[in-house]
């Protein structure tokens, strides 16, 4: 099926994509409990009055609160099932993974040279870094928290620390108050987790004799693509941000499976 919209669903948002000339051609970050706001945005793109989707999440009662919101309203819906992907697995256990992390993989078969593994690193509730090999194979990868879930850990799991919201206003260091000293350290410490695993993949890598890892492809998408990319490009060198990267993995997938 060719898709007019994807959609990933996560654990804070709801994100549509537009497809149009064979890529993602518009994105949305909806409120996973708003049906208005999902009305007004299917007007906004003037969608077809029975449109072809492709959904995917990692949060299983909200996909099926929009497969059925969708189906009332006449749409021809596909969920997308992780184990009929076309990417290729090299796990003990395939069907563990979140399919945000595999769209990636897929994603970056399409963009990466054919002979150069990837690293994916996806910053959002959690951050993943997974390594895609020079074959093509999703093979695995880390896990850890993310800037929002370590900032409001940090706030309900002390006395005095307050909440903070954390953006890309650069802070001085040493901070000057404890708010910016939680977010100068949030966002080091998501960043420096970031470089550190990445280059833990590439070194065990290399020392599996990859010589390729050394033309590694770097992607970063994801909520907080952005606000990290400025740390991460300091020490990985070539990192590329794919805002759209994971609904362009839906999109590709759609139609791999038709």
């Amino acid at each position: 099926m060719r898709p007019d919209v994807v959609v990933d669903i996560g654990n804070t948002f709801i994100k549509w994509g537009r497809c149009l000339d064979g890529g993602i051609a518009a994105k949305a970050s909806l409120d996973p409990n708003d049906d208005n706001a999902w009305e007004r945005q299917c007007r906004h793109w003037q969608l077809p009055e029975t449109a072809n989707w492709a959904v995917s999440g990692v949060h299983p009662e909200r996909v099926q609160r929009l497969v059925d919101w969708l189906k009332r309203r006449g749409q021809r819906v596909r969920v997308l099932d992780s184990l009929e992907l076309p990417l290729q697995v090299d796990l003990d256990h395939p069907e563990w993974v979140g399919i945000d992390r595999l769209l990636n993989g897929v994603a970056a078969n399409h963009r990466r040279h054919p002979d150069n593994p990837a690293v994916v690193i996806d910053a959002g509730s959690a951050v993943t870094v997974d390594w895609i090999d020079a074959n093509g194979a999703f093979a695995g990868g880390i896990i850890f928290p993310g800037i929002r879930l370590m900032a409001d850990t940090l706030h309900r799991a002390t006395a005095l620390l307050p909440p903070v919201q954390i953006d890309a206003t650069p802070i001085e260091v040493p901070a000057k108050s404890t708010p910016d000293a939680m977010r100068v350290g949030v966002v080091h410490a998501v960043a420096g987790g970031t470089i550190m695993a990445t280059k833990r993949l590439l070194a065990a890598a290399k020392k599996k004799g990859i010589q390729t890892a050394e033309q590694c492809h770097i992607f970063v998408t994801g909520g907080d693509a952005s606000l990290l990319a400025p740390y991460l490009s300091e020490d990985l060198a070539g990192t590329c941000v794919w805002p759209e990267m994971t609904l362009e993995g839906a999109r590709l997938s759609c139609e791999a499976c038709t």
